[in-house]
């Protein structure tokens, strides 16, 4: 069978020099009885504590120390498991991609759900920035295998950085009054909305995701052509 080369992983986040740093120090002293697969389902169990713990706000504020528990045993198992087994010569690429990405996949669809049925957003917004996500996502893939170039970073953040943003809005929503009280009422397609700061940041978050899904496909598919012109017709 012939061997997978692996995507170059393109990671330009603000965070990514201390991380990398962080990650090999901890892979290099991991227990050896502890595996790749075993922190790939960390980062799943993170995202079921990031989701519950959402739902539960609506029995309790003080939940969204879950959520952000959640978040930090997330990105301990979803970021060292690559790192442990580069570290330990380990690499699997066919099974990795496989396995990583579709737990990926799953661990989003989690958070959003936990989102949309928190108190802090409606839910058909948290489905459609869910969506746009996953958009992003599949070029993401498709430019891997096409590119051989994983791209994580967009506009200097990554996984890891929304990911301390979003902990940083749990501890704003748990303290600030005013932000998590705050509603916008509007009136759109003859339907009343009542916003919320979570809504309208997920607004622009959706906006901001689908403009750069947009631009970066219709860039590629530029460059694409270019590289496969379509053949004369000689007929």
């Amino acid at each position: 069978m012939e061997e997978r080369k692996q995507a170059v992983r393109i990671q330009t986040s603000i965070l990514n020099g201390l991380e990398k740093k962080a990650l090999v120090w901890m892979a290099e002293r991991m227990p050896r009885w502890v595996n790749s697969d075993m922190l790939t389902a960390v980062g799943t169990i993170g995202s079921a504590i990031i989701c519950a713990g959402y739902i539960l706000c609506n029995l309790n504020i003080n939940f969204l120390w879950m959520a952000s528990l959640g978040f930090v045993i997330n990105w301990f198992g979803d970021s060292l498991d690559g790192t442990l087994a580069r570290v330990r010569n380990q690499q699997r690429p066919r099974y990795g991609f496989f396995v990583d990405h579709n737990m990926d996949c799953l661990n989003e669809v989690m958070m959003f759900f936990g989102l949309g049925l928190s108190p802090f957003m409606d839910f058909r917004l948290g489905l459609f920035v869910l969506v746009a996500y996953l958009l992003l996502s599949i070029y993401v893939f498709i430019n891997s295998h096409i590119k051989g170039e994983f791209k994580l970073t967009y506009a200097k953040l990554g996984p890891t950085e929304l990911r301390v943003l979003a902990i940083i809005a749990n501890m704003i929503l748990l303290y600030v009054t005013p932000i998590r009280e705050f509603r916008h009422e509007m009136h759109f397609l003859g339907i009343d909305y009542a916003l919320s700061a979570l809504d309208c940041i997920a607004i622009v978050v959706l906006v901001a995701v689908l403009i750069t899904y947009f631009f970066n496909f219709i860039r590629d598919a530029k460059e694409y052509s270019k590289m496969e012109p379509l053949p004369r017709d000689d007929s």
